[in-house]
């Protein structure tokens, strides 16, 4: 397996679970995995936030970890990246108001590589236009926004996953199992126990 070039999107109060296991994760496989945040550069800290089910309407939200980012986000380019991966928490709802991002974005969604989003990642893809035409999940409460920009909203258990094409997708962090074995899938690495 060649090792893969990862870019992770974040920004402070990014879901805590979303961040920090795929980083770690992707990582531990052999890959390399640059997190950059509008505004940091490497060596700076974003704040997470932890979302919990615990029966309410709507998930509940406790302050998570710092997380430290590597790379500068002025300086990366999207095009050295195989993939892309986007936590989902409250950092998507503003990072897609910077060009920047979006642009990232929809180089990733036109020149066909992984994107893999969960929960409100997909604010990004929608914000980005790459989700016309395609199936995604998401947190239930972005499917009106995935319906609005042209995409077919996929409901899904918590701990599952969505294919389509380059989308790997997902509702929330139970699915971390599955969502990144079926972008490892996508990026063609082997495991062998």
């Amino acid at each position: 397996m060649s090792a893969k070039k990862i870019l992770m999107l974040v920004g402070d109060f990014v879901e805590d679970y979303e961040v920090m296991v795929p980083f770690q994760a992707l990582q531990m496989v052999g890959h390399e995995v640059h997190a950059v945040c509008p505004g940091k550069k490497a060596g700076e800290k974003v704040r997470t936030a932890i979302h919990d089910f615990e029966g309410d309407q709507t998930y509940s939200e406790k302050l998570g970890h710092n997380f430290t980012v590597n790379a500068d986000f002025d300086e990366i380019q999207a095009e050295a990246y195989d993939a892309l991966v986007i936590p989902g928490g409250r950092a998507p709802e503003y990072i897609r108001l910077n060009e920047r991002v979006l642009a990232i974005v929809r180089h990733f969604g036109s020149a066909n590589k992984p994107i893999a989003s969960v929960c409100h990642g997909a604010q990004l893809l929608v914000a980005a236009q790459v989700v016309e035409g395609k199936s995604c999940s998401a947190y239930p409460s972005i499917a009106p926004d995935v319906a609005l920009a042209g995409g077919e909203f996929i409901k899904l258990a918590m701990d599952q996953a969505h294919v389509d094409g380059n989308l790997v997708t997902a509702p929330a962090w139970p699915a971390h199992a599955d969502w990144l074995a079926k972008l490892l899938q996508l990026l063609g690495t082997r495991i062998e126990l």
